[in-house]
C-alpha cells in the first residue's frame, strides 16, 4: 500500500482491501461503497461529498476495481493530536 504523507490519502494498489463505507476520489467524482458483498459492490457516485446527492450503482468487484484504478482513498480525518 502506498501512502501520501502530506494529504493523508492512500493510492489504489492491487493489495488494497475494499470495505463498506470507503470513499474513493477519481478526478471530480467520489465513489462511496454502500454495500460490500462477496462478489458485488453497491456504490454511490457523487460530485460533492457534502451534499451526499448521487446515484446508486451495483457492479461486480472486478468492475469496481477497474472503475477506481488510479483513484485516491479518502481517509477520514481523526481528532487533532494533542
Amino acid at each position: 500500500m502506498i501512502s501520501m504523507a502530506n494529504a493523508g490519502n492512500r493510492l489504489y494498489s492491487s493489495g488494497m482491501h475494499l470495505e463498506q463505507g470507503q470513499v474513493w476520489k477519481k478526478g471530480d467524482d467520489y465513489f462511496r461503497i454502500v454495500t460490500w458483498e462477496r462478489l458485488a459492490i453497491e456504490y454511490k457516485s457523487m460530485k460533492d461529498l457534502d451534499s451526499k446527492e448521487g446515484t446508486l450503482h451495483q457492479v461486480t468487484k472486478k468492475e469496481f476495481c477497474r472503475l477506481i484504478k488510479g483513484a485516491v482513498l479518502q481517509v477520514p480525518e481523526g481528532p487533532p493530536a494533542s
